[in-house]
């Protein structure tokens, strides 16, 4: 079974502090946790060791593997901590320098290949998450992928003098809510959310 171990670990932990800590809903009747990433609503049944999304024409759609990874993390590590409002990039978080590199480098080149002809492409493909605009470089929003965990997405028009270019920052008090490796997959789950209508474009 995926992900076996995280789930060993959060069926040892209390129910209600843990969706106190993750600004979730625990089901008691279904020893499951509801809570929502990227928009998104999902379930975290215990009892069977599964997560599946709930649409609006309530079928139910089995998590995939990265999705399990996000939030399963989440649900043990979430910290009950105030959001810093400082943005810090990846390599500024705890151990962030020797792990975000290589092949856990952030999709920021793909970012910049989809939005950097048009920055404001950025707020149509982010308009189903709740995204907020914000004021940074040519085109930028803030969004929460989970309850506690906010990314920023900062994106700087090409022009004669300069390519473009791309950022992904994150408050400082996300090393408090993820593990590294699993803040990586929300990174990537989240960007290719964003590029999903881009691709159908092309």
């Amino acid at each position: 079974m995926a992900h076996e171990g995280l789930w060993e670990q959060l069926a040892k932990l209390d129910r209600q502090e843990t969706a106190r800590r993750a600004q979730c809903q625990y089901i008691e009747e279904a020893d499951s946790y509801s809570l929502a990433m990227l928009n998104k609503a999902y379930v975290a049944s215990l009892s069977d060791m599964r997560i599946f999304s709930s649409g609006s024409n309530s079928q139910q759609e089995t998590a995939s593997f990265l999705e399990q990874l996000c939030l399963l993390a989440y649900l043990i590590s979430a910290a009950d901590v105030p959001r810093s409002n400082a943005l810090v990039n990846a390599q500024s978080l705890p151990g962030g320098q020797f792990f975000f590199r290589g092949p856990h480098t952030l999709p920021t080149e793909k970012l910049r290949q989809a939005f950097g002809e048009c920055p404001e492409a950025l707020y149509r493909a982010s308009a189903s998450f709740a995204a907020k605009r914000c004021e940074f470089g040519d085109a930028s929003i803030t969004l929460d992928i989970l309850p506690r965990v906010q990314l920023t997405i900062v994106i700087w028009r090409r022009c004669e003098e300069f390519d473009a270019r791309a950022s992904i920052l994150f408050d400082k008090s996300v090393a408090a809510q993820l593990p590294l490796d699993a803040l990586m997959a929300a990174v990537n789950l989240t960007v290719g959310a964003l590029l999903r209508p881009t691709a159908g474009n092309n």
